[in-house]
């Protein structure tokens, strides 16, 4: 582990201690749900993690390069910010996958924009969010988290 992820972790323990010493009953219930949560979402992290594996095992890392890489120019910017303003994959997923991807040959630009259009744009939720915002809003707000998503990535590439 290294330094970042042993800071994280005394910190959420230090403040999971410090529920305790608050109120017992509510921390165990926060623990209680938070456990719920981790193994309904469990099935899905574990299918992610072996397309991740796979993909790393039979795609080789010259096809993500070419795909996605430096290489593959604003068309691969393009497609991974379509494919992340299409897919509904949890940041808890999507962060290994960035990295994957990165190893693999994807530039920074690419992944940028990916893990930007996956948090900002709501494909699968657009017809929810029309119909509490409304149409025009909606579809304005995904459409430019979509511009400034891909000028995040730009940016994020410049400056990586």
């Amino acid at each position: 582990m290294n330094g970042t992820t042993l800071f994280i972790n005394a910190l959420a323990l230090a403040c999971l201690a410090l529920g305790f010493m608050k109120d017992r009953a509510k921390t165990r219930q926060a623990l209680k749900v938070s456990v719920k949560f981790f193994v309904r979402i469990l099935p899905t992290m574990l299918v992610i993690i072996l397309i991740i594996g796979l993909m790393s095992g039979f795609v080789p890392p010259k096809t993500i390069s070419r795909v996605v890489g430096q290489e593959a120019g604003f068309i691969g910017v393009l497609t991974v910010a379509v494919l992340g303003a299409i897919l509904q994959i949890p940041s808890l997923i999507a962060f290994p996958l960035a990295a994957s991807l990165l190893e693999n040959g994807a530039s920074v630009t690419s992944v940028a924009v990916f893990i930007t259009t996956l948090t900002m744009i709501g494909f699968v939720t657009l017809p929810l969010e029309t119909r509490i915002l409304g149409k025009r809003f909606a579809l304005l707000r995904n459409a430019l988290s979509f511009i400034i998503a891909i000028l995040i990535g730009l940016i994020m590439g410049v400056i990586l």
